[in-house]
């Protein structure tokens, strides 16, 4: 079989080659907002082109004669207590508690006594993995075309405006179109094949996981003479968590559909397929396919009371219940549904313009080859514009289900993926653009994914590895399953030992509530949880008595992710601070009594460290103790985090209310700016000897543009497009390998500091201080004109602006209505100058016109 498929994908290859569009196919959208090929894809993260609704995803090459449809449920994790009932998250045994503690203890005393504030390993804190997992791929649906007649007029193409993946050809003397797309209203993915002209091909459907390396054959049966039932396992030994799909094909007559099972071996699976008649008579007609899944995982019994299992009920009998209706049956009702959506989620609230001219004469892949770096020309910017959009286009199609984006987004391909594919500190930079490019209503899966897989086993991971009872803590990587332990192997402290990860993901929590003024959410689930965190790091927090300098500081830690293991370092204490003003910014909204946690949360704060030394080459050190290096590439802008996305650097004040503890208050904040931006500038552009991925650009890009820094800023951003992104935009790791690793967060990162390049409204460490909104802080001169349509600040305020041969020419702000808007002060920046103030109020409009 396989042996005849790997002989069809040439073959179409070859037709494809020599008979391409010259153009853009004529489906293909007018503004220009998508991806295009006159070649079928090969390698999978580099070529094909990717769908998906939340809860399933799918990539297709843009294959004709066959069709290779690659499979994602966003559950399907191999590991966790589906392939080990006593696996615990990674934590050390109640048992180990008291032993831990001194075990915590010794390791800080030998930090602080030693002269360079730093020791070697920390392995006993640490655990073996265990059953961590992976995200998995879910197999492949094969859709084979009976005809071997010649190809001419092929084109592919992703549709961005309306969320789906096309491919079109003539097959002799009939013309064929293939659309693919995943529709969140209806939970399930759809593929169409029309034909124009001439009758469709017979067309047969299979499922098989021939292509998906490790995953077990399911056993495929027939579930009535339509449908088509997968039941399988992730894995063989354990069989860890069981997954179901039911695919259904439909045809407009005189076509029919029947569903055939095989006879097979005694002892092997059951297998089946679906096939599509069409009499050789017929002309325009139709099928589709359209397919569910589901997999065990309940995300609702990660808890103690459900001992940790999340065990759900069978796949099969939760996809009962979402059986296709009567509906499916009407291919254009269901497609309407799902460009409806789109366009709703997309583009209804929020759009960007860069001034781009889009290019419809050469393929995606051309233009990509031809992209220039640095001092680009200004045909730059329709794939900046397009690279953009892209990311908004991943992040809905992969955040809307039950679990929020991971490391691929909600695409993988095999069972095994680089780094699980899971959701560790890479998890941040996903959710960077949400609420600033109206995409808000995209985060309710990633904070449920926070409080019901972080926080339940979490608290249980504070007191029995930290030795605190209150609040709760996680670490660097987190699967599924809340592996909440300090994961270990070896001296893995440099990424392992970071119990920040919580802190960091507080930010999304209160700026969403900052953006939002959602009380009603912020009482129910965003305070409960950032009081959680703060509650631990209360805790955590030790007097320094390496300097003995009265300030509290985290020790051990470790700069992620970095070698020195040491105490103070400059990421952990500055995200720290950040959470502990949000507590006070949000205490009043919560509708929380206790008085007495806000006045501890103040009286830390005034006596911790605030992660701010300039060192000895200029530098903001990463280390309390002036360790960096000057020729330190690394991937990682860790020390550099309250520049962005956080504020501790770009609004720093050194008064005594805010940032005045120990040697901070000694700086100005030019002083302070001067030395974040000596840290970047000798931390590299991206392709250390550690690593080469798009995202390190991305933030590099985001960061320079926060010290306005136009030509750095713009030189990193179209460094990582030109560098990191493939033919199909996917942002890949190593990208010169021949099969490079997929990851997506620079996707999601590039979006970020394009925004931020062009308009700004970092936080404050208080209600009282000012905003300062800044437009167009570095405007490359690739971007001369264009317009932000319904960019969404902090205290409810929508914002739109517009910009004409490199000049602001307008801006509009409006704030939400509503009792819960609460009144600020705005400072508006252009051109470094004030040209407008305003204190918010319900329904306020304000319009400038230069």
């Amino acid at each position: 079989m396989w042996t005849s498929f790997f002989s069809i994908q040439l073959a179409q290859l070859l037709f494809v080659l020599f008979r391409p569009t010259a153009s853009a196919p004529s489906g293909f959208p007018k503004s220009g907002n998508g991806l295009w090929y006159n070649q079928t894809g090969d390698v999978w993260s580099r070529e094909w082109l990717p769908v998906g609704n939340g809860y399933l995803g799918a990539t297709v090459p843009g294959g004709t004669v066959l069709e290779t449809t690659q499979l994602n449920i966003e559950s399907l994790w191999s590991g966790g207590p589906f392939a080990d009932p006593t696996y615990n998250g990674g934590n050390k045994q109640p048992s180990e508690q008291a032993e831990t503690a001194g075990i915590m203890q010794t390791f800080r005393k030998w930090i602080f006594q030693n002269v360079t504030g730093d020791i070697d390993n920390i392995d006993a804190l640490t655990t073996d993995q265990g059953q961590y997992g992976s995200y998995a791929g879910a197999g492949c649906l094969l859709a084979t075309l009976s005809t071997i007649a010649p190809i001419s007029n092929y084109g592919r193409w992703l549709d961005l405006d309306q969320g789906l993946a096309v491919t079109s050809w003539t097959q002799g003397s009939v013309d064929l179109t293939r659309t693919t797309f995943c529709s969140n209203p209806t939970k399930a993915c759809v593929q169409h094949v029309g034909a124009e002209n001439g009758p469709l091909p017979n067309l047969t459907y299979a499922f098989s996981v021939a292509l998906e390396s490790g995953l077990p054959a399911p056993n495929i049966t027939c579930q009535n003479f339509t449908s088509l039932l997968v039941n399988g396992f992730v894995s063989k030994s354990p069989p860890g968590m069981s997954y179901a799909i039911v695919f259904s094909a439909f045809a407009t007559p005189p076509s029919r559909v029947q569903c055939i099972q095989f006879p097979v071996p005694f002892g092997s699976p059951p297998n089946a397929t679906l096939q599509v008649i069409t009499p050789s008579d017929a002309t325009n007609t139709e099928a589709w396919i359209t397919w569910i899944g589901d997999t065990e995982y309940d995300i609702d019994a990660g808890d103690s009371a459900h001992n940790f299992t999340f065990a759900g009920q069978n796949p099969v009998t939760k996809l009962q219940a979402q059986l296709p209706t009567s509906g499916s049956s009407n291919y254009q009702a269901l497609l309407q549904q799902h460009t409806a959506d789109i366009k709703s989620a997309l583009s209804d609230s929020f759009a960007l313009d860069l001034g781009q001219r889009p290019n419809l004469d050469l393929p995606t892949n051309v233009l990509r080859s031809q992209y220039t770096t640095i001092d680009g020309p200004q045909s730059n910017a329709y794939l900046d514009w397009l690279l953009f959009n892209y990311g908004r286009y991943l992040l809905v199609s992969s955040s809307r289900g039950v679990l929020p984006a991971n490391l691929q987004g909600k695409w993988a391909n095999g069972v095994g993926n680089a780094w699980s594919a899971d959701a560790n500190i890479n998890l941040q930079m996903n959710y960077w653009m949400a609420e600033m490019t109206g995409l808000s209503s995209l985060t309710p899966s990633l904070f449920n994914y926070i409080e019901k897989t972080w926080a339940p086993r979490g608290a249980y991971t504070a007191q029995v590895l930290y030795n605190i009872s209150r609040g709760w803590v996680v670490h660097d990587e987190m699967n599924i399953f809340g592996h909440t332990g300090m994961k270990g192997g070896g001296n893995t402290a440099e990424w392992a030992d970071y119990p920040e990860s919580a802190v960091w993901m507080m930010f999304h929590v209160w700026d969403h509530f900052d953006h939002t003024n959602d009380v009603a959410w912020w009482k129910a689930q965003g305070w409960p949880l950032v009081k959680g965190v703060a509650s631990f790091h209360l805790e955590k927090l030790i007097p320094d008595l390496h300097f003995n300098d009265s300030t509290l500081v985290v020790a051990p830690c470790n700069s992620p992710e970095q070698a020195p293991i040491t105490f103070g370092c400059a990421h952990a204490q500055q995200t720290i601070w950040q959470l502990f003003n949000a507590v006070e910014k949000g205490f009043e909204a919560s509708g929380d009594n206790d008085t007495a946690f806000l006045e501890e949360i103040r009286s830390v704060r005034a006596k911790m460290d605030k992660g701010l030394r300039i060192g000895s080459w200029g530098q903001l050190q990463e280390w309390k103790v002036d360790q960096d290096s000057p020729t330190d590439t690394h991937r990682h802008l860790s020390h550099l985090v309250g520049l962005y996305p956080g504020y501790a650097i770009t609004n720093f004040d050194p008064s005594s209310s805010v940032q005045g503890t120990g040697i901070a208050q000694h700086y100005t904040k030019a002083q302070i700016l001067a030395a974040a931006g000596t840290s970047l500038l000798h931390r590299g552009n991206g392709t250390g000897p550690d690593a080469d991925s798009g995202w390190e650009k991305a933030w590099r890009a985001a960061a320079w543009a926060q010290l306005k820094n136009t030509s750095m800023f713009y030189h990193e951003l179209s460094f990582a497009l030109s560098e990191n992104f493939g033919p199909n935009l996917f942002s890949l790791y190593n990208p010169y390998d021949p099969d490079p690793i997929f990851q997506i967060d620079a996707n999601f990162g590039f979006p970020a500091a394009v925004m931020n390049g062009l308009l700004q409204a970092p936080d404050v460490a208080s209600i009282t201080t000012p905003l300062t909104v800044t437009l167009l802080p570095t405007l490359p001169s690739q971007w001369p004109s264009g317009s932000i349509r319904g960019a969404r600040l902090r205290g409810g305020i929508t914002v739109s602006i517009q910009w004409s041969k490199s000049k602001l020419k307008s801006v509009n702000f409006a704030v939400d209505s509503g009792a819960n808007v609460r009144e600020r002060l705005v400072n508006v920046v252009y051109d470094s100058r004030v040209i407008a103030s305003f204190t918010t109020s319900a329904g306020l409009k304000k319009s400038i016109n230069l």
